[in-house]
């Protein structure tokens, strides 16, 4: 015990730094835009943050994390400032959790973003067991030596926070189909597809073949009118969703598909090329109208070869596409409309992900 005790001291900084260090890169996962919308809409809008805070505080607390991470690291303030400051952060995040764990909210708590998932209780015994180590680290260091740089701790937080703001730029609040779009709108034209299953293949016969002296024309009946089908569609309504969408795609009159996805997810793209069948086999389903996340919009030809045909759509920043689908709802996401009331809405790929037989139902259904 005694070789290992010099050691203790900076193997637990290592740890805590690693922690820190990664739990700040993993909410910039895949891309920074996509970690930090998402941080704000899924974990800062349900704390009661405004569209406007939310944004700053993302990057000054993402900045922070990096900065305990590096400050861990080296001598200046470390135990009257950063450890004990990282001390304090810990421990709100406790009093978050535990509240969360008290009402019942489960999910994803948005420690390591959507790289690691992990439940509230989970994190909150991480963060228990890192403020375990601090404590222990605490009382094993000496005491501060003057001089100290505080320049330099400052330092290294501002690098952070004003690279965070220079990689990922506030975006203006989003409302409306012409505000919440960060490309044009793309509207494709439904090409009816081919049916060459029930081809009837007719020979050609010579007419001497033909007798013509047997042939018995028969008068025709009257034809019968048949009565037109009663209209069982139901009143029209203004969904939620058509303010969102261009007025040229009628979203709120007749039925309608509107699909919201992420251009790199599989699930996304699998749940398109589902839709693209179903489509092929029914000359009647209803139009499909996309909204993609901006999240590797140049995955979008790909997502269409893919899904195994074109539709028009239009992208939507990271912030708007959550507010869309839902905060608390996940991509992939199918919202089935019939003159603007929502008959079936399915979202990502556990207990409410789409199903394809109960979709096919419903779309059947008359009324």
């Amino acid at each position: 015990m005694k070789n290992i005790r010099p050691y203790l001291p900076w193997t637990i900084r290592i740890i805590v730094a690693i922690l820190f260090l990664f739990s700040a890169y993993s909410k910039l996962y895949p891309t920074a835009n996509f970690g930090l919308g998402t941080l704000e809409v899924k974990q800062l809008y349900p704390l009661g943050f405004s569209h406007d805070v939310a944004p700053f505080f993302s990057r000054l607390l993402v900045a922070l994390e990096f900065a305990l991470g590096i400050a861990i690291l080296q001598p200046n303030f470390l135990k009257r400032i950063v450890i004990p400051g990282t001390i304090a952060l810990l421990a709100v995040f406790c009093i978050h959790l535990g509240y969360s764990i008290a009402t019942g909210a489960g999910g994803n708590c948005g420690c390591f973003g959507t790289l690691i998932e992990m439940t509230p209780t989970e994190a909150l015994i991480k963060n228990i067991i890192t403020i375990g180590l601090l404590v222990w680290l605490m009382r094993m260091l000496p005491k501060d030596v003057s001089p100290h740089n505080f320049p330099l701790l400052a330092l290294i937080y501002a690098v952070p926070a004003l690279a965070l703001f220079m990689i990922s730029p506030i975006q203006k609040g989003i409302s409306g189909a012409n505000n919440n779009t960060t490309g044009p709108v793309v509207i494709i034209e439904d090409e009816p597809f081919e049916d060459t299953t029930n081809t009837i293949v007719l020979d050609i016969v010579d007419s001497a073949d033909i007798d013509t002296q047997s042939t018995v024309v028969q008068n025709p009946k009257e034809p019968v009118i048949p009565e037109p089908p009663k209209d069982t569609s139901p009143k029209k309504v203004t969904s939620k969703f058509s303010k969102y969408v261009p007025a040229s795609i009628k979203l709120d009159e007749g039925k309608k598909i509107l699909c919201l996805f992420a251009p790199g997810c599989e699930h996304c793209m699998e749940t398109a090329k589902i839709l693209t069948q179903m489509r092929k086999e029914d000359p009647n389903f209803p139009k499909i109208y996309i909204i993609f996340m901006d999240e590797a919009p140049e995955d979008i030809p790909k997502f269409f070869t893919y899904a195994g045909a074109q539709y028009s759509h239009q992208i939507a920043d990271v912030v708007s596409f959550w507010e869309i689908l839902g905060m608390t709802k996940d991509t992939p996401g199918v919202v089935y409309l019939w003159n603007g009331n929502i008959r079936y809405f399915s979202d990502g790929i556990d207990a409410n992900a789409f199903n394809e037989q109960a979709f096919k139902i419903e779309i059947g259904k008359a009324k």
